[in-house]
């Protein structure tokens, strides 16, 4: 048994130490994708906290789902944020699986360079809709009254360009007609649907994202249609920029991995190099070596 364990464990740490390689090797071809998906999203943080210094709190508007969905109360208002993080640590566990199972479909970092393409696309999209409209806040900490609904004056640069973080990423206003966690809901839904592989995890996605979505409007923290445009938008978005996007290598096939289409020069060198390897009675993807 111990014998056994320790042959396994071997050919674990084989696993990973094969797939941190091949992934730090696209990490360095494709860095520049990476790092700015990850700095947009200080941007887009940014301006949700610059639409706070133009929100002037008011009555909250007539919305269907606040007749049809019962109110939880502002001390439920966690519940929502828990069903995020386990969907947002769901999929982050999900797109690390290659480094400890054999059996893969998918680039860990190659699926993060498209999740970060839908992400910007739809919080461009997002950030145009709350600067051309400001709506009164319907969360607790915007209306009437709240200290927090309308920020003062800032009294310099950096007050802005550090967000007033954490509190003023937390208690935002202003920010409506697109809900930000159902951008990342949806996206994270829609990968794991084109490149998961358990139909019963898709099927539970789906309905988380539904739940998810049912409690924003239940917390009062958006309108529903704010929830209504992110799922048009989200799926018109991931879409759209698929159909730009060159399609992900899938692992199983044994293709080499590459994010942007190569020149013919390239196509012809990496054809050569993999006829070379398979004469030679080596696997494309050393990744999947016990």
């Amino acid at each position: 048994m111990t014998l056994y364990i320790g042959r396994e464990a071997s050919k674990l740490w084989k696993r990973i130490c094969a797939e941190t390689a091949t992934e730090i090797n696209l990490l360095l071809d494709n860095w520049k994708y990476v790092l700015a998906g990850l700095f947009f999203q200080y941007i887009h943080g940014l301006a949700a906290h610059g639409v706070h210094y133009l929100h002037r709190p008011g009555p909250t508007l007539q919305d269907l789902g606040y007749f049809l969905l019962p109110e939880l109360g502002q001390d439920k208002a966690y519940i929502s944020e828990m069903v995020f993080t386990f969907v947002f640590l769901s999929f982050a566990l999900w797109t690390l699986h290659p480094f400890i199972f054999k059996s893969k479909k998918i680039y860990t970092v190659l699926v993060w360079c498209r999740v970060l393409a839908f992400l910007v696309a739809s919080q461009i999209l997002r950030i145009i809709t709350f600067y051309s409209t400001q709506l009164p806040g319907p969360n607790y900490h915007c209306r009437e009254g709240s200290k927090l609904a309308r920020l003062p004056k800032p009294s310099n640069v950096q007050e802005v360009l550090l967000i007033n973080f954490p509190q003023g990423v937390v208690y935002g206003c202003g920010d409506l007609i697109f809900s930000s966690h159902m951008i990342f809901t949806l996206v994270f839904v829609l990968t794991y649907q084109k490149y998961g592989t358990r139909r019963c995890i898709k099927q539970c996605a789906w309905l988380l994202a539904i739940i998810q979505s049912l409690l924003i409007v239940a917390s009062r923290k958006h309108y529903t249609v704010d929830i209504a445009v992110a799922w048009y938008t989200v799926n018109l978005v991931v879409f759209f920029v698929n159909k730009k996007l060159p399609e992900l290598p899938d692992r199983s096939n044994g293709n080499s991995p590459v994010l942007l289409p190569l020149s013919t020069k390239d196509k012809d060198s990496k054809t050569k190099e993999e006829n070379h390897k398979l004469l030679n009675g080596n696997s494309v993807d050393h990744a999947d070596w016990p």
